[in-house]
């Protein structure tokens, strides 16, 4: 066989297990979390409310035979009596009889009938408080994040004498390469008492959670960024400082257009991973069911939710812990996705 067609089959099986992949978890996903999507539909998105338990009462009304055949035989018994007692007179006689047949079965009826409150439980989980802690959390770290990381980057492509170019460079793939679980650990232990002081309220918040997280992706987006940069020719910036342009002028009009796909990329895969943050997160934000009143209180986020109940769910929790991470799912690709063709149409 052929080595080109080899290769080209190679490749091509290489892509399409991308899509494969991609198409099996949204499934998974959705078969799963079907039940809650059934069951709590759209309003899950919006409802605060996380494994709490309502009573729903039903009332239900049922006709006991028994009672209703004692109650018509006293009826005509009575019927009776009064009849020989009154006689005299027929058509009193008739006229009471009617009356008391009427009384006496409609109070007959009434007794013959019993009535059943049935209370019952059922709980309610909604994705409302997880979703805006997540989105919250990501957009502290990404504010925090990218003008920190764009500085760097610049600094190490234009910026920087040689001999420390490559230190840095060094240091910011060592940062890259920290599990998230150990910048946890600082945050909570060395990071967050800085915060709290400065800022007030609990040690484990949103603001704390967001800043590490920040901390987290800078080395990702400013090693790709500073790539990035690296790519602009020469040519073209010498000829810009030979027009007089500053240091200044030539990175901003000249190699952040040049480089921008390549910043843009950098700033969706930290976007991503942002997202989807787990360890480091579930640490610091506090883990509580609750919206935040200001950055400095506790909430939760969705990988959090996610980490903290899979173990013991089952059931509803089961199908609600995947409807949360379907929307997770759904929102970090509709988001990367909306960015990306954003930026390859504006490059075509």
């Amino acid at each position: 066989m052929n080595k080109e067609l080899v290769f080209k089959r190679v490749a091509f099986l290489s892509a399409t297990l991308i899509l494969i992949v991609l198409v099996s978890i949204f499934i998974m996903l959705f078969f799963d979390a079907k039940s809650a999507i059934n069951k709590y539909g759209v309003y899950f998105l919006v409802d605060s409310r996380w494994n709490k338990t309502i009573e729903i009462k039903s009332t239900e009304s049922k006709t006991n035979p028994s009672k209703l055949i004692a109650k018509t035989s006293k009826t005509n018994d009575d019927v009776s009596m009064n009849n020989d007692n009154l006689f005299a007179d027929d058509s009193s006689v008739l006229g009471d009889s009617e009356s008391l047949d009427n009384s006496a079965g409609d109070k007959a009826v009434d007794e013959s009938v019993d009535t059943n409150t049935n209370v019952k439980t059922d709980t309610i989980f909604g994705g409302y408080i997880p979703i805006v802690g997540t989105i919250l959390s990501t957009l502290i770290a990404m504010t925090f994040s990218i003008p920190i990381a764009m500085g760097i980057a610049v600094f190490l492509s234009e910026i920087a004498p040689d001999f420390l170019i490559k230190p840095v460079g060094i240091a910011i793939e060592l940062l890259a390469a920290i599990p998230s679980i150990i910048y946890g650990m600082w945050g909570l232990f060395y990071f967050a008492p800085i915060v709290q002081n400065t800022f007030g309220g609990s040690q484990m918040s949103l603001l704390i959670a967001g800043l590490v997280l920040g901390i987290m992706i800078l080395p990702f987006m400013a090693a790709i960024t500073r790539d990035a940069m690296n790519t602009t020719p020469d040519v073209i910036k010498e000829s810009a400082y030979a027009l007089g342009a500053t240091k200044f002028e030539v990175v901003k009009d000249v190699i952040f257009p040049y480089a921008k796909v390549g910043i843009i990329g950098s700033v969706v895969l930290s976007l991503g991973r942002a997202l989807g943050e787990t360890m480091a997160v579930a640490f610091l934000i506090g883990s509580v069911f609750k919206v935040p009143g200001s950055l400095t209180n506790p909430t939760i986020s969705i990988p959090v939710v996610l980490a903290n109940n899979f173990g013991e769910a089952s059931g509803d929790m089961m199908s609600s812990l995947f409807y949360l991470a379907f929307i997770l799912f759904v929102f970090s690709f509709i988001t990367i996705g909306a960015a990306k063709f954003y930026f390859l149409r504006g490059r075509r």
